[in-house]
């Protein structure tokens, strides 16, 4: 694993991803920086994290080979890597929210983005940004938001858990590209969080309901049972999780 570290950076995403386009890089080329200006998260929020404190990372993965439908395979393969390296940590209370938020408890720890590119021969190249709150203590207007030190109390190399947590997705990055996902999607579904427990929802225009979690589709929906028993698919951006 090619590891680059960076003092300070807007974003690792995007500084991956334009060394990506100006050379060659080896599959799974890490860029770890102490802090970013303009990291962002899934809808189009920011990231906002305390310089020096937090695991912050990108991995370039690259000439994966899956049809269009199958590519959230890799969302599910980096979520159960990260939440795979912090049970190693004992920490307690795991889960994944949907699609790829982690979770202590009901308190957020860290978060996934994965921004991929389709490439003319038909292969996909990905840029995973890995945030993880690591020893910050105070989250200021973020009252869900958590750490590792904070759950835990126990202080933790932050390059350590970097090179932890890229081995864990090289050992399920295979199961991705021979499409063999099946123990992949079981322990996902397993660690959903709020699965199959009634639940508060809300819609984009303000509209609430209750439902029930069932499971997340091949293509990233949010499958869910309604309080009138009818099954609804959702996409990212048109379903909120209220907890």
């Amino acid at each position: 694993m090619q590891l680059i570290k960076l003092d300070a950076i807007d974003s690792t995403n995007d500084f991956l991803k334009a060394l990506a386009r100006s050379k060659q890089l080896e599959n799974f080329t890490t860029v770890l920086a102490k802090s970013q200006t303009n990291g962002k998260g899934q809808r189009g929020s920011s990231w906002i994290s305390e310089p020096g404190s937090n695991l912050i990372m990108s991995v370039l993965i690259r000439n994966y080979q899956v049809p269009t439908t199958a590519v959230f395979h890799l969302n599910v393969a980096v979520a159960i890597s990260l939440l795979k390296v912090l049970q190693r940590y004992q920490i307690p209370d795991l889960s994944i929210k949907w699609p790829n938020d982690i979770l202590s408890g009901n308190q957020k720890l860290g978060g996934i983005l994965i921004e991929n590119l389709i490439k003319s021969d038909q292969s996909w190249e990905a840029v995973v940004g890995i945030g993880l709150n690591v020893h910050q203590k105070a989250f200021k207007d973020l009252p869900k938001a958590t750490s590792l030190y904070n759950v835990s109390q126990h202080s933790y190399d932050i390059e350590q858990l970097a090179q932890e947590i890229v081995a864990e997705c090289q050992a399920n990055y295979p199961y991705v590209a021979r499409q063999e996902v099946e123990t992949l999607w079981h322990f996902y579904h397993t660690h959903l969080f709020r699965k199959g427990v009634p639940s508060a929802f809300e819609l984009p225009n303000g509209q609430r309901f209750m439902g029930k979690i069932l499971e997340v589709s091949t293509e990233g929906q949010l499958i869910l049972e309604d309080e009138w028993e009818t099954i609804r698919h959702f996409d990212l951006k048109e379903i909120q999780l209220l907890y």
